[in-house]
């Protein structure tokens, strides 16, 4: 059903997601992020409130671990949910219950983790992580290249119709928040386009939010 690396650019301290499943609006529901303090990936049979639960809980001190067991504690229905954890010192913390479906896997690698269920073969994870650790360049491509890798490996045992693209850098709202709500075939590669896109513009959406005076104009109605 859903497919996700979770990483950290060692050298800005980005943290980053992407996922895919064959749900639709994937991004709506399982990736959360918080600058500075961590990243969650909430999958299976979601509960979103566990992404912000767990980045409380990081936020609060405690380390990765610690603080998914407090959140999956909380609220119960632990055996239904797959959820990954990343830290800003990219510490990590993973969990896979035993009702989650089809095919499973959750590994951790290097400033990354990796996890998926309903896949094609357990095999897939390790593509992604390998991938990711193997790919140079921005977080965002890096962690493209992992959902590439995932596809090539046999991805989920049927079709994917979503995806969404996460950043955060140092601000308080995401560097990169990219979606693909549906689509009927290929949605990692039309996320892959849209960050081809939005990849020229990224740093002027920064420059124009902190400094008005500096922004550039896109040539649209009432932007000059």
């Amino acid at each position: 059903m859903t497919f996700s690396i979770v990483g950290r650019c060692a050298e800005t301290g980005q943290l980053g997601i992407a996922i895919s499943s064959s749900s639709i609006a994937v991004g709506a529901r399982c990736p959360w992020l918080r600058a500075g303090v961590g990243a969650v990936a909430s999958q299976n049979i979601t509960l979103p409130a566990l992404g912000p639960q767990v980045l409380d809980a990081l936020e609060a001190g405690l380390e990765p671990a610690a603080a998914l067991d407090q959140a999956l504690s909380r609220n119960g229905y632990s055996q239904y949910r797959q959820v990954a954890v990343l830290d800003d010192q990219g510490r990590s913390a993973l969990f896979t219950g035993s009702e989650a479906l089809g095919v499973h896997n959750a590994q951790a690698g290097e400033q990354c983790v990796a996890a998926g269920n309903l896949l094609s073969a357990p095999e897939v994870i390790a593509a992604m992580l390998e991938a990711f650790e193997q790919t140079p360049g921005l977080l965002a491509e890096r962690l493209l290249a992992a959902m590439h890798a995932a596809m090539a490996a046999g991805g989920e045992a049927g079709p994917v119709h979503s995806a969404a693209l996460q950043v955060v850098d140092d601000l308080t709202w995401p560097l990169v928040d990219l979606r693909v709500d549906w689509a009927e075939q290929d949605p990692i590669g039309e996320l892959d386009r849209l960050w081809q896109a939005y990849r020229p513009q990224m740093q002027d959406y920064v420059s124009r939010a902190l400094d008005p005076t500096r922004a550039p104009s896109y040539g649209v109605p009432g932007d000059e």
